[in-house]
């Protein structure tokens, strides 16, 4: 038998050591790409609240909010002590034949911050889970009888097949197999989902449409729907049955302003809610799908389907998870996770505002809510030409790839330079995300903000030129 790696020697791998058995065991490829474009140049010693420590004694600013997940920053006291007590008290909370005070008092608190008739939760792993798990329902409340889902055209809802197939934006490039009947509306425009939807009627002027899927705030294009939109969707849906998951994955438990980004709006319910991410307190994987109580009650409330979702996953109830998120959730809740989003967004959207004035050439757009911003870079048609000049092939033949150079290289002298930690999307503009955790201060949005200002100072010729030798000549 092959020696194995004990849990002390991996603790002392250096970087490169790490490296290597990425290449052979994980992906050579995915080493190549992240260290060509900045990252993983270090290994990470701790992390607490806002910020990461490397191993060498450098104290990053983490503005990237763990990709929805860090809410509550890196290693939150109540989040640590609750798991903590779990595990000195050795409970047993696996075993799906034995109920869980976790998970009923999980699914109690999901009801109590969720409005309307939203009270009725499943609890698998991850996102993509969640969505596929709100479309499994969806499509057995109407009997299998009907055959459409429609989703946007900019949707990212995670990368399995059915959830990859329910992504319509850039991130997903391959063709998947996945669920039949997906059928597009653009973004925001309900005029286009009224086409949709016409085009998804039988011959006696029936729906063929089972759910409609949507998030509320692209977390991943930085778009947001209106109001309007919202409640044109939910009137629609309502007037043909259509089942209504709104996908509120990344900007749940307040990173937009509000707890959910719909909840802004009184009155407006979705028949099922989908969270993850910031849900399990930054160290729980968990993720939840919370439905109308007339939705479930159809769907799963009998002898035959009772156990057909609750035991749809192995982990289902697992006590260390639920209770991680009983403990987030409260904490979201204590602290109003929603206002200090707020206070956040009051000093970093003047901020931003303030820099792309600076920079009008550099910048080309800023846009946000709460804690939870995008800038659109430009570069002018000199460096455009430069990065033009990339030979063909590979990432070349993406066609935001010099948006995404332009914007890695200005992360990768954050970074560097300036012990600053952020990151872009793979969706619509690429925006570099300003996405920091909801226990940042005023302090570290400044921190940011001038970190920022001092960055594009350079000038982003010098920026590209130097970021192009140093990391991305690599890839060629």
């Amino acid at each position: 038998m092959a020696q194995l790696i004990t849990l002390d020697e991996a603790e002392k791998l250096d970087v490169d050591e790490v490296h290597d058995l990425y290449r052979t065991y994980i992906n050579k490829s995915q080493v190549r790409l992240m260290t060509s474009f900045g990252f993983g140049q270090e290994l990470v010693d701790h992390a607490e609240g806002a910020y990461v420590h490397t191993r060498d004694g450098r104290r990053i600013l983490d503005f990237t909010g763990g990709v929805g997940v860090l809410n509550h920053g890196h290693n939150h006291p109540r989040i640590v002590a609750a798991r903590k007590r779990f595990q000195e008290q050795r409970r047993m909370e696996v075993h799906k034949t034995y109920f869980s005070p976790y998970l009923a008092a999980l699914g109690h608190n999901l009801a109590a911050v969720l409005p309307g008739d939203l009270n009725r939760s499943f609890l698998p792993n991850s996102g993509a889970e969640a969505v596929e798990g709100a479309v499994k329902m969806a499509y057995k409340y109407h009997g299998g009888k009907r055959k459409r889902i429609l989703r946007a055209d900019i949707s990212f809802h995670g990368k399995l097949l059915g959830s990859g197939g329910l992504t319509g934006s850039t991130q997903n490039h391959f063709d998947f197999p996945t669920i039949p009947g997906i059928g597009t509306f653009a973004y925001g425009d309900l005029e286009s989902v009224r086409r949709a939807l016409a085009e998804a009627r039988d011959a006696n002027g029936r729906s063929d449409v089972y759910a409609l899927l949507i998030e509320p705030f692209s977390a991943s294009t930085i778009r947001w729907c209106s109001e309007e939109f919202l409640r044109g969707l939910r009137e629609l849906c309502t007037a043909e049955d259509i089942i209504l998951i709104f996908d509120e994955i990344y900007t749940g438990w307040g990173k937009t302003g509000s707890m959910f980004h719909f909840t802004r709006y009184e009155g407006l319910v979705p028949d099922v809610v989908t969270t993850s991410k910031s849900f399990g307190g930054g160290k729980s994987s968990i993720s939840a799908f919370v439905a109308r109580e007339p939705v479930f009650r159809k769907v799963y409330d009998n002898m035959t389907d009772a156990m057909m979702q609750s035991t749809s996953t192995t982990y289902y109830g697992f006590g260390e998870e639920t209770a991680t998120a009983i403990e987030a959730i409260s904490v979201a809740v204590e602290d109003d996770y929603p206002a200090r989003a707020r206070a956040i967004e009051d000093v970093l959207r003047p901020g931003l505002e303030r820099i792309q004035k600076t920079y009008p050439d550099l910048i080309a757009d800023v846009r946000g809510s709460g804690a939870l911003f995008g800038v659109f870079l430009a570069g002018g048609p000199k460096i455009l030409d430069l990065v033009g000049k990339l030979p063909a092939g590979g990432l070349a033949k993406d066609p935001l790839i010099r948006t995404k150079i332009i914007t890695a290289a200005v992360i990768d002298t954050l970074y560097r330079k300036h012990d600053v930690y952020s990151y872009y999307t793979l969706n619509g503009r690429s925006p570099l995300v300003v996405s920091p955790p909801l226990v940042a201060g005023a302090d570290e949005v400044e921190r940011f903000l001038d970190a920022l200002d001092a960055t594009l100072s350079e000038g982003m010729s010098r920026l590209l030129a130097r970021f192009m030798k140093e990391r991305v000549s690599s890839l060629w």
